[in-house]
């Protein structure tokens, strides 16, 4: 097949829909088609287009259809989409009444939707190669933070958490992502002032974060809202426990009895899982089971495969 990728996110972005578009490029290429990225669909002939985003990508989506009505369209629902853009725009909503099928990236997604919306879509994990795992620092207990500044990831609430851990922990909070405005650069090196827990390293090259990562002892995903975010795929591919916001997004990923969750945008139950965490043996060895046991949602192999499943459906 002739697939379109439409992505709002322009080429060389750092966010996460780009990456999502190249990921998939890839596995449907070695499934044989001959893929493009566009950031709207330019209207050249195409069998298939997948479109990312219902609202931001709700031109291209109404192109296609009008053009090429009985070809078949692909929609992916994004955090902002599932938890957002559909209870509030018309535009969005008309893009999944549009599609033929849905793609969404956590098995609670699906909730957000009415039954008819549901029934046409499928839940595809996010992948990740494995990601060999790396000797711990000795000195420090070390956690990551991964995701961008910007508000709906809540960023710097691991860093508030830092100011209510005991004075004999030994953790050390990295944050790794690229500011999206320069009061969030601001903010960021107000917090590394005044506290010496947490220390930002800005937009690094994907490769080094992967490396920060498979070293860290757990990873603080703080977000408000998210879809089914790559850096917890990321976390279950590197062995690496996760402590998470109590979100939807996040609890499909890493399932409703997972014992890591925290109330949103709540800095001391944070740090009481932190340090629990950190102090206490047992409960460390839970969260790495548990993720350990999701681990196979976020193979390449399973991806690939719920792709294949889904373009047999449509052809």
């Amino acid at each position: 097949m002739n697939i379109v990728i439409v992505t709002p996110a322009a080429a060389r972005s750092r966010h996460g829909n780009r990456n999502t578009a190249m990921r998939w490029t890839g596995l449907l290429r070695a499934l044989g088609h001959r893929v493009t990225v566009q950031v709207s669909w330019d209207g050249a002939p195409a069998d298939l287009v997948i479109a990312l985003h219902a609202r931001r990508s709700h031109d291209s989506l109404k192109h296609f259809k009008r053009v090429l009505p009985a070809r078949p369209l692909i929609l992916a629902l994004t955090g902002t989409d599932l938890y957002h853009d559909i209870r509030v725009d018309d535009s969005a909503r008309e893009s999944m009444r549009m599609a033929d099928r849905m793609i969404v990236l956590q098995d609670m997604a699906p909730r957000e939707l009415s039954p008819a919306l549901r029934a046409k879509t499928r839940v595809i994990y996010q992948s990740v190669p494995r990601i060999p795992r790396r000797p711990s620092l000795k000195h420090r207990f070390e956690v990551v933070v991964s995701g961008h500044l910007r508000a709906e990831k809540d960023p710097f609430r691991a860093a508030a958490a830092a100011a209510y851990l005991p004075e004999k922990s030994r953790i050390h909070i990295v944050h790794m992502g690229g500011a999206m405005s320069g009061e969030m650069e601001c903010e960021a090196r107000d917090w590394m002032a005044r506290e010496p827990r947490y220390r930002w390293l800005g937009n690094l090259p994907h490769w080094i974060a992967l490396r920060r990562l498979a070293r860290a002892r757990l990873m603080v995903i703080s977000s408000r809202m998210e879809g089914g975010a790559n850096v917890v795929s990321e976390a279950l591919s590197a062995g690496v426990p996760v402590i998470a916001s109590r979100i939807p997004g996040n609890i499909g990923m890493l399932g409703r009895d997972y014992a890591g969750f925290y109330p949103v945008g709540n800095e001391k139950a944070l740090a009481r899982l932190l340090w629990r965490a950190e102090s206490d043996l047992v409960f460390y060895r839970l969260l790495g089971a548990q993720c350990a046991a999701r681990r196979h949602l976020v193979s390449p192999r399973l991806e690939s495969s719920k792709l294949a499943q889904l373009l047999a459906e449509i052809s």
